[in-house]
């Protein structure tokens, strides 16, 4: 199994309690340190028999090192969207996801790849949701630990009480009886619903079990902020 302490060291250096990611320093300090720990697993012979539980480690870990590492290089910049005569650039928003230039264990990976074909098609895992990033404010909070086979259940479950426990992202207007959710919730609902029988009763497993959350509440999407998720010092 791959051995994530490189990758841990550099989350607890770079990134906060809050998710933030310093990548000013990052940058200045440890520049190719990222680069050539990826660069050394490209060469790597990947067991057949990984448990669910390295899989879902190694593979979320991936994720969000290369998800890291491309922003590395192109720092700094406002956001994975960018904008032209303020404009939002769709295509160079797809191509962030869709190209396939990530190499691990002899071949070839997109970000799409890994999230849709591996940690969703085949792991079936909805809490991925609140831990893969995409570097931006509206993604999950990213982890300053690197996911472990040995947590990753726990870590996963941790996660989904963050996300869904912050307002940010999912909030409950009492008042209007209507609940807003985060568009991750709109956009791979099916994902949500293979173990939930909706939106509101998955959110509802991870509140607290005081909050008045009525029984089949309306859904509005918040909308999803594209802006880089750095520390500014």
């Amino acid at each position: 199994m791959i051995d994530f302490e490189m990758w841990n060291g550099l989350l607890h250096q770079y990134v906060d309690p809050q998710g933030r990611v310093d990548y000013r320093a990052w940058k200045a300090q440890q520049p190719q340190t990222l680069t050539h720990w990826l660069t050394d697993l490209e060469r790597l012979d990947l067991s057949p028999d990984l448990s669910r539980e390295q899989q879902l480690a190694l593979w979320i870990n991936l994720y969000n090192a290369f998800t890291l590492s491309t922003i590395l290089e192109r720092y700094p910049i406002a956001s994975i969207r960018p904008l032209v005569f303020g404009i939002p650039n769709w295509f160079a928003f797809l191509w962030f996801f869709q190209r396939r230039v990530y190499r691990f264990a002899h071949q070839t990976y997109s970000l799409a790849q890994i999230e849709n074909q591996i940690l969703r098609d085949r792991l079936q895992e909805p809490r991925i949701h609140f831990a893969i990033v995409c570097a931006s404010l509206g993604c999950p909070l990213l982890r300053n630990e690197a996911y472990t086979p040995e947590k990753v259940t726990q870590q996963l479950e941790e996660d989904a009480v963050r996300f869904i426990n912050n307002p940010n992202k999912v909030r409950y207007d009492a008042h209007a009886k209507t609940l807003y959710c985060s568009k991750i919730f709109k956009w791979y609902r099916q994902d949500f619903l293979t173990v939930s029988p909706s939106i509101p009763d998955y959110v509802r497993s991870f509140l607290p079990p005081d909050l008045p959350l009525s029984a089949s509440p309306p859904i509005a999407y918040l909308d999803y902020d594209w802006s880089l998720n750095q520390r500014l010092n």
